[in-house]
């Protein structure tokens, strides 16, 4: 199951519920939930302390809006970059969303997730 090799339209099947869940539970502060589709190696790179800090101070991965705009896909390596314009529902301007996504034990799992 190659992720690169897949159409923009079979990648973004994958991506819109990945993207939508992060935004719904990093609003909600629900580590668990935020963390199920990550990677090993992403997951273990966290520390569970540190992300719920950021959740609880940062009004921004607080306010994330639902409503955001597909920017486009980038291919690299074993990885596709999913890119999203992201809005808050409380500051005002626009973010840039990155989504990473592979491959690992048969699964396509996020291998990274940030907003600038």
């Amino acid at each position: 199951m190659n992720i690169t090799a897949k159409t923009d339209d079979e990648i973004l099947a994958i991506a819109h519920p990945m993207w939508a869940d992060l935004v719904k539970y990093s609003n909600e502060g629900n580590y668990g939930e935020f963390v199920k589709n990550f990677s090993f190696a992403l997951t273990n790179g966290l520390h569970e302390v540190e992300v719920g800090r950021q959740f609880s101070s940062s009004e921004l991965t607080r306010s994330l809006s639902p409503d955001v705009d597909y920017l486009g896909i980038i291919r690299r390596g074993d990885y596709v970059t999913v890119l999203y314009r992201q809005r808050s529902t409380k500051k005002p301007g626009e973010w840039l969303g990155r989504l990473v996504l592979g491959e690992e034990d048969g699964k396509i799992r996020i291998f990274g997730a940030s907003i600038f």
